[in-house]
């Protein structure tokens, strides 16, 4: 990255990172999912224990005031996300030539990259993508457009050992924990657990390893600019040195979410607020960088199938609460919005907002 930060770093002024001082972590929900250790998700929320039943007034309560949580006890061994942090870091350690022989491209999102652009302005960051599930089945019939999306096939490099199988392993247990995650958040807009499972077939969940390296000027750049998630949820382990930020939307505060051992960050994304019809709103959030240390995290994008079309959920849909968003097509949503990574555009990339229905 250089020593000095070159102006496609730079952040607007109104948007630079600042202090977040003592309000690190207020309020943000933490919630122990012990509870699915011991009982399974029932099939409806009228057949839930008295404890899965807390459980889901908790979740309820993070998705609708914050759109984000952190959770513990959440069945995910930490061997696990230890044996990728260390193969992510020998990656990353390997000269620049060695790993750009993976780099992803507009074709293909999956791979090594170093020039991202968020809002349009470049991250202070490289990283490194890969899929759960090489390569997502998209049915002949299902979808005849399928030059609209992206073609997913995993580049993984030959250096360091044992790099693919540490990505497997861990992509396979935190994949049980999305799902378990989804049927509790359809249970909490009152819907069967497993209502949501079926767009998630043949899904298009991405795995990102992030390097942050130590940022010569942090009060002007940021790891990640200010975004929303465009997917259904995001799972994110954090190392112990911090950054993630996110806007409190009591006030529009950017808090800074405290690393907390073998827990899991949770935020809500675009696509669970356009089921939701608004009920859930995905959280804005950010990643500051500082000049002394480097910053390793690992988020788990839960995302559908391509050929899934996003639109609120009919269950959810009467005269008090019409339907507020059209149609789209995730495949299509996706591409569109992952152009705007290679290069800065003219004007901002694809939200859901433009999808928003006239009042």
């Amino acid at each position: 990255m250089g020593t000095l930060v070159d102006p496609a770093f730079v952040q607007a002024p109104e948007h630079r990172p600042k202090s977040t001082g003592t309000e690190e972590a207020v309020g943000i929900p933490l919630i122990d999912l012990s509870p699915l250790l011991h009982s399974p998700i029932p099939a409806t929320g009228s057949a839930a224990t008295p404890a899965i039943s807390s459980l889901l007034a908790e979740v309820e309560a993070a998705c609708r005031d914050w759109g984000f949580f952190q959770v513990i006890n959440h069945g995910v061994p930490s061997e696990l996300l230890d044996n990728l942090m260390a193969a992510s870091k020998g990656f990353f350690a390997l000269p620049a030539e060695e790993k750009r022989r993976v780099r992803k491209d507009e074709v293909n999102p999956l791979g090594y990259f170093d020039t991202e652009h968020t809002k349009n302005v470049r991250d202070w960051k490289e990283v490194f993508d890969f899929t759960v599930q090489e390569p997502p089945v998209i049915p002949a019939l299902a979808e005849p457009r399928t030059a609209e999306f992206l073609t997913f096939k995993n580049r993984w490099p030959e250096y360091p050992p044992g790099f693919g199988e540490a990505c497997d392993k861990y992509a396979k247990a935190v994949n049980e924990l999305a799902f378990k995650l989804l049927e509790l958040i359809a249970l909490t807009l009152g819907l069967p657990a497993k209502r949501l499972n079926g767009f998630f077939k043949d899904q298009s969940s991405i795995i990102r390893l992030n390097r942050y390296p130590p940022c010569p000027s942090p009060h002007l750049a940021l790891g990640v600019g200010r975004h929303k998630d465009g997917g259904a949820l995001t799972i994110l382990a954090q190392d112990d040195v911090g950054g993630l930020d996110v806007k409190r939307r009591s006030d529009g505060e950017w808090i800074r979410v405290k690393p907390i051992p073998n827990s899991y960050i949770i935020n809500i994304g675009d696509t669970f607020q356009v089921w939701s019809n608004d009920k859930y709103e995905s959280a804005e959030h950010r990643v500051s960088v500082n000049s002394e240390r480097e910053r390793l995290s690992i988020p788990f994008f839960f995302n559908p199938a391509q050929y899934v079309t996003v639109q609120p959920l009919v269950e959810l849909i009467d005269e008090k609460n019409p339907v507020k968003y059209n149609a789209y097509k995730w495949g299509e949503f996706y591409k569109t919005r992952q152009n705007g990574n290679f290069k800065k555009l003219e004007v901002e990339n694809i939200q859901i907002y433009h999808f928003k229905k006239a009042v």
